[in-house]
């Protein structure tokens, strides 16, 4: 964590304990760390939206492993793409972040799965799924709250009309009420609100590298593991074409992805990426429609609009945000 005590400074450059009491990333680490623009970030993190997008179809061809043993998997494969890539570098970049961190972002990472598919335990609805579709919504409203960034109106507009869009997607079979648990939506809701802080907290650890993402995914599939002993029954994959899925879903939506996503959250352009990140839903119904597992519609046509015009009123936002004059 960046911390703004002017006493910080010197401990941070020597890699020690803050007065604040965040052991701060050694400067030698991060010097070390992805030096990219604000827009190549913004660029890398919908990366993984569109990764995002094969997570429906991927998840499909997994049937019938059940969810929490399928998370382990995933986040195990995702784990090792990340030792590979920080073995590149160095595992010293790892050791110089603090417990904290990882404690943040296993929380943030297995939480928001835990609720996801509790509350899809509890009330198997659409109406569930749009709740806990209300991450990109809270990413921008919540982005306001960061130091040195400016919340909009064409930003939170911009949010609702892709929310819009998003919610035409998850509903188009039609709301049903009566069928959603109130608990169930609960923990929706409390899902959305997990991913949503994982995300904008990211940008108060802006110092901390990727690589830290690693433990994260490790973590995750440690507890995932955990979770699915004490509540799933075991089974794998029945074909191969199942166990190819599961390696694709490791390599991509569940694993690289979260990477990337790091790397946007921390430095591109937050508001903007929330409010794309309303396309994911339509991309993975795209993904639906050329496999051939689900009609188009012209819902999906009117979605697509309603989506594409609010990122595009998000960007012209961006576009005129005035960045803070920085201290010569």
């Amino acid at each position: 964590m960046r911390c703004t005590q002017p006493r910080c400074a010197g401990h941070a450059r020597q890699g020690l304990t803050a007065p604040c009491g965040w052991r701060l990333v050694p400067a030698d680490i991060a010097a070390r760390g992805l030096s990219v623009t604000q827009g190549k970030a913004t660029i890398i993190g919908f990366s993984a939206v569109l990764m995002w997008a094969l997570l429906a179809l991927l998840t499909i061809e997994t049937a019938p492993v059940p969810p929490f043993l399928l998370n382990a998997l995933c986040f195990g494969i995702g784990g090792v793409i990340g030792l590979i890539w920080t073995a590149r570098r160095g595992f010293s970049v790892l050791r110089g972040v603090s417990w904290k961190v990882y404690a943040f972002g296993t929380v943030g990472l297995f939480g928001y799965h835990f609720l996801y598919f509790t509350a899809f335990r509890i009330a198997p609805t659409a109406e569930t799924g749009l709740i806990a579709y209300l991450w990109p919504l809270f990413i921008v409203l919540f982005s306001g709250l960061l130091p040195g960034e400016r919340l909009q109106r064409q930003h939170i507009l911009g949010a609702l009309i892709a929310f819009a869009g998003a919610a035409l997607v998850v509903l188009r079979g039609g709301v049903d009420l009566g069928g959603a648990s109130a608990p169930g939506l609960l923990l929706g809701f409390a899902c959305a609100l997990t991913w949503a802080g994982y995300s904008v907290g990211s940008r108060w650890f802006g110092a901390v590298p990727t690589e830290s993402v690693t433990v994260f995914c490790l973590a995750t599939a440690g507890l995932s593991l955990l979770a699915h002993l004490a509540l799933e029954q075991t089974i794998w994959p029945q074909t191969g074409m199942g166990w190819l899925a599961v390696v694709l879903l490791g390599l991509g939506p569940v694993g690289l992805a979260f990477f990337t996503w790091d790397i946007g959250m921390k430095k591109g352009d937050i508001q903007l990426l929330g409010v794309a990140s309303y396309a994911a839903p339509m991309l993975s119904t795209l993904a639906l429609i050329a496999a051939n597992k689900t009609e188009a519609t012209p819902v999906i046509a009117l979605a697509a609009l309603l989506i594409a015009g609010g990122a595009a009123l998000a960007t012209r936002a961006s576009a005129r945000k005035i960045t803070p004059e920085t201290d010569g």
